[in-house]
């Protein structure tokens, strides 16, 4: 490990996914161990590396006006290296590195390599890695981890489903599994730290396969690990998830009562040009046993509007379906086309203004479901997971329940990682407010009382 190696400062900054976070952890953990030092400091990094997303248009056109702003800084330190990761270095590759502001591009399978090319970079040699890996799960790469409170943990890579909106396949690969045994000692390690909750993270994480144990019994020896610790996992396929892991989850105290599970679409018709694999009664009946097995659960969604041929009436199939199902939580997104995915070959058709109208409607009827059902919350307790200030005031903290649900109220000597039994006296569609169930005098802390004075 040389001196120089040692001095060098990387900032990280990292877009998309959960499983970018994760990964970005994965590259920390890889560069460390290499001798290198990460920094927030943009513009004294020496290395800046940016893991990208590649699911939508709007979130490459993001990136490109982030390594233009970097631009700045290299030219202020002409000796700065830039260099993008993740899917979008997949999928656009060789044109990246066209851009002269880029000297290094590395797919998310790569990350080993990076303090090598880092290296050869910082001599003068631009550097690609981009080779897609049917074996590569960094289960033995330790993350470096700054949250004290809440970790991702990726226990599989990659997606064999080829929905044909998705471009995964060909920037993650194909389908593989970590052992079960490197997630627990992983999960193991997070609870001698201190962690208190613990995501379990995969493109589609129902597909996970461990020789003869699939996920539901994954679930079940992380949630043995320690029961203080929540478990949490995300993201299901409807198709893959099976009533045994729904059983579990219902049996399992410390697994999180909360279920992402993405529709996509009310219609049939568009589901299976989505090659999504299941229809809309299925879906139905699966969200109909997941609420009878799981007591209080809740449960949100992916929607994307305007698809190819999206009609009027299949958008309506699709708003009748969240009045009908009422989500607790929705992600919409407008189709983006993607190249290489099958969709492609499909005439966008949709204009954008139309999509645009759809995601609002959508959007809108959520809101005003959410508010109801955060509503109907006002008067009872519930427990929270304190993760730290609150982003608008140091005077409250935030936390999370158990169905994933933001919880403010003002902060007396709540420390993060601990619980707290909160009573909610208010709401709006997006976050729960309220104050510890000991204050029954409905006063605020004193320092929060000095604030306003």
């Amino acid at each position: 490990m040389s001196t120089s190696r040692q001095t060098r400062q990387v900032y990280i900054e990292t877009y998309g996914c959960q499983m970018n976070v994760a990964d970005s952890e994965v590259v920390g953990g890889i560069l460390k161990t290499s001798g290198y030092s990460l920094t927030e400091d943009l513009a004294g990094a020496d290395v800046v590396l940016v893991n990208t997303c590649a699911i939508r248009e709007n979130a490459e056109q993001r990136i490109y006006g982030r390594i233009g702003l970097f631009g700045t800084y290299k030219r202020r330190n002409p000796g700065m290296l830039i260099g993008v990761l993740g899917c979008m270095a997949e999928r656009l590759r060789l044109s990246l590195l066209e851009d002269d502001l880029v000297d290094l591009v590395v797919g998310p399978d790569e990350y080993r390599k990076l303090p090598g090319l880092m290296e050869r970079a910082l001599e003068g040699e631009q550097g690609i890695a981009v080779r897609l890996s049917r074996v590569e799960n960094y289960d033995d790469i330790t993350p470096l981890r700054t949250d004290g409170v809440c970790a991702w943990l990726s226990v599989m890579r990659g997606c064999d489903k080829f929905c044909t909106f998705c471009v995964v396949p060909f920037t993650r690969g194909r389908e593989r599994s970590r052992s079960v045994e490197s997630i627990v000692r992983e999960v193991v390690d997070l609870s001698s730290q201190g962690l208190k909750e613990v995501t379990l993270l995969g493109q589609n994480v129902n597909s996970f396969r461990d020789g003869e144990r699939d996920f539901a019994d994954l679930m079940q020896e992380v949630a043995a690990v320690d029961r203080t610790m929540r478990i949490r996992f995300t993201t299901s396929h409807p198709q893959d998830m099976s009533g045994r892991l729904i059983d579990v989850i219902a049996g399992e105290e410390n697994i999180c009562n909360y279920v992402h599970l993405p529709v996509q679409s009310g219609s049939d018709r568009i589901l299976g040009l989505m090659n999504r694999t299941y229809t809309v009664d299925h879906y139905r009946r699966l969200i109909g046993r997941i609420r009878e097995t799981i007591p209080g659960v809740a449960v949100s969604t992916d929607i994307i509007s305007g698809f190819p041929t999206e009609t009027e009436d299949d958008h309506r199939m699709t708003v009748d379906l969240l009045t009908e199902i009422r989500f607790d939580g929705a992600f919409t997104f407008k189709y983006s086309a993607r190249e290489r995915t099958k969709a492609w070959e499909m005439e966008d058709n949709i204009p954008e203004e139309e999509k645009g109208k759809r995601v609002w409607e959508i959007t809108e009827l959520q809101h005003a479901i959410a508010l109801e059902q955060n509503r109907n919350l006002i008067g009872t307790a519930v427990r929270v997971l304190v993760e730290g200030p609150s982003r608008k005031s140091p005077y409250e903290y935030t936390g999370r329940t158990e169905t994933s649900r933001t919880v403010v109220f003002p902060h007396a000597d709540e420390q993060p990682g601990e619980y707290a039994e909160i009573r909610i006296d208010r709401a709006n569609s997006a976050t729960l407010f309220g104050r510890r169930t000991g204050d029954v005098s409905g006063a605020a802390p004193q320092s929060l009382r000095e604030s306003a004075a």
